[in-house]
């Protein structure tokens, strides 16, 4: 999700899921430069976002359609997660949670 964090990055995102472009009609149409683009587009690629096609000397990118697909459906369903309620007052005098230190957290990460 930080891939998308950036500005421009999601501009980019929002630009390619309408055409494919290569790195100077994007440098264009954001008004930023091709430097600026092709590092962009590097975070993209590297997370999967998008991918490249190379066509003649260019390369043109486009978005993946299937991740951004999943990644959406991920995040509706991290949206619709149902808080526990709890009765704790904050830790005070350096104490824990009082969750932690009866156990009550189990630690999925193993942290």
């Amino acid at each position: 999700m930080n891939s998308l964090a950036d500005n421009n990055r999601y501009k980019i995102i929002n630009e390619l899921l309408k055409r494919d472009y290569c790195v100077g009609g994007l440098a264009l149409k954001l008004n930023i430069s091709e430097a600026a683009v092709s590092q962009h587009l590097k975070i993209l690629k590297d997370v999967g976002l998008i991918t490249g096609e190379k066509r003649g000397y260019f390369k043109h990118y486009r978005v993946n359609q299937k991740l951004l697909e999943d990644a959406s459906k991920e995040l509706l369903r991290m949206s619709e997660t149902k808080r526990e309620r709890d009765k704790l007052c904050p830790p005070s005098n350096k104490e824990d949670c009082p969750l932690c230190r009866k156990g009550l957290i189990e630690n999925k990460n193993n942290f």
